[in-house]
C-alpha cells in the first residue's frame, strides 16, 4: 500500500432531537431518511449490560456537538454537558465542533450560540462553531473538513 490510512475516532453527541442522527447519515449515505426519537440519551452516566458508556470517548480525537439552534430553553443545558465533558481527566486531546443545526428554520441564531455556550472560554481545546442543515447537507462537510485539518495539523511535526 503506498498511503496509508489514518482512522480517528470522533464522537457525536447533543439533547434528543437535536439533528445528530440526521447529520450523521447525510454524511454517511448523502441522504436523510426518516428516524425515530431514540429512547435514553444521557451516554454520560448511562450503564446497560455493565458497559459504561463514558469508555467510548477514552481515545476519541474530535467530540461534535450538535445543536438544534432555534432551541434557546435548553441551551443551558448542552453548555453544562459540554463543560463537563471537558473536565473529564480521559478527554484531554480533541478538538470540538459545534454544528448549529436547523439553520432552515427562521429564528436559527448561530451568532448568539458562541457566546450562549461560552465557547471562548475554552483555552484547553481546538473549537470551530458550523452552521448547518442536516436536512439539505448545508456545510456539513465544512465542518468535518476543519475537524480533519485540526488532525493532520496535530500530526505534522512542527
Amino acid at each position: 500500500m503506498l498511503f496509508s490510512v489514518k482512522e480517528y475516532k470522533i464522537v457525536v453527541v447533543g439533547l434528543d432531537n437535536t439533528g445528530k442522527t440526521k447529520s450523521l447519515y447525510k454524511l454517511h449515505l448523502g441522504d436523510v431518511i426518516t428516524t425515530h426519537p431514540p429512547i435514553g440519551s444521557n451516554v454520560e452516566g448511562l450503564v446497560y449490560k455493565n458497559i459504561h458508556f463514558e469508555t467510548y470517548y477514552h481515545g476519541t480525537h474530535a467530540v461534535i456537538v450538535v445543536m438544534d439552534c432555534t432551541d434557546r430553553a435548553r441551551v443551558t443545558l448542552i453548555k453544562d454537558e459540554l463543560f463537563r465533558l471537558l473536565r473529564h481527566e480521559d478527554r484531554q486531546h480533541f478538538v470540538i465542533l459545534v454544528f448549529a443545526n436547523k439553520q432552515d428554520i427562521k429564528d436559527a441564531k448561530t451568532a448568539k450560540i458562541t457566546d450562549a455556550l461560552s465557547l471562548r472560554c475554552i483555552k484547553t481545546h481546538d473549537w470551530h462553531i458550523q452552521a448547518c442543515c442536516a436536512l439539505t447537507g448545508y456545510t456539513l462537510y465544512d465542518g468535518l473538513g476543519w475537524t480533519a485539518q485540526q488532525q493532520v495539523e496535530k500530526a505534522s511535526p512542527n
